[in-house]
């Protein structure tokens, strides 16, 4: 974990401390080493921060690439370990970049509905759990992001994918992604 990463979190610490009430739970969830992928809704721009900020591991996360060209905060997010993915379509690049991250037993934080608001999983999170053998854990956001209103943030147990490993085709894919999606709703509900 770089310098920056940690101060980078440290910024995250006070600004979520200072800003919201933040309770988070089930880190413990979370391996302490091997490759992770962490699958959760996902609300709001800040999401990435908060899923990660609780953590003692760096957390690395897909963005979409349009962040990349803004001024100043496209550099930031790539130093502090984001990488790009195209959305609507296949990013080889992308794929390449998280299946080696996993490959060498780091935390990769992906929201398999693509963008906010809510929707249909997609097949990427379970594509690259079948692929690399990752942990997966899923996490629920809960609250809205109002000035001092609580945010909570909830590691689950993981998500079983292995009758889907060995079966490894679009259809196992879908039952993955569905049964990664389900685990998220059932967090959603079990802590609202």
């Amino acid at each position: 974990m770089t310098k920056l990463y940690r101060f980078g979190r440290w910024v995250c610490r006070v600004f979520f401390k200072t800003f919201y009430r933040i309770e988070a739970s089930g880190q413990s969830n979370v391996p302490d080493d091997g490759a992770v992928i962490l699958c959760s809704n996902h609300i709001s721009t800040l999401d990435p921060p908060l899923v990660g900020t609780p953590l003692q591991r760096k957390v690395y996360f897909m963005a979409k690439a349009e962040l990349f060209k803004v001024p100043l905060f496209g550099p930031l997010i790539a130093n502090l370990g984001a990488f790009p993915v195209k959305r609507g379509g296949v990013s080889k690049e992308s794929i390449r970049h998280a299946l080696q991250l996993l490959g060498e037993g780091g935390v990769l934080g992906i929201f398999p509905e693509g963008t906010r608001g809510g929707g249909m999983g997609k097949k990427g999170a379970a594509s690259l759990a079948v692929r690399s053998g990752a942990t997966v854990i899923p996490v629920a956001i809960i609250g809205k992001y109002k000035l001092f209103g609580k945010l909570k943030v909830v590691y689950g147990k993981p998500v079983d994918l292995s009758a889907m490993r060995e079966a490894s085709n679009s259809e196992s894919l879908e039952q993955a992604t569905e049964h990664i999606m389900e685990s998220i709703r059932k967090l959603i509900e079990a802590n609202s």
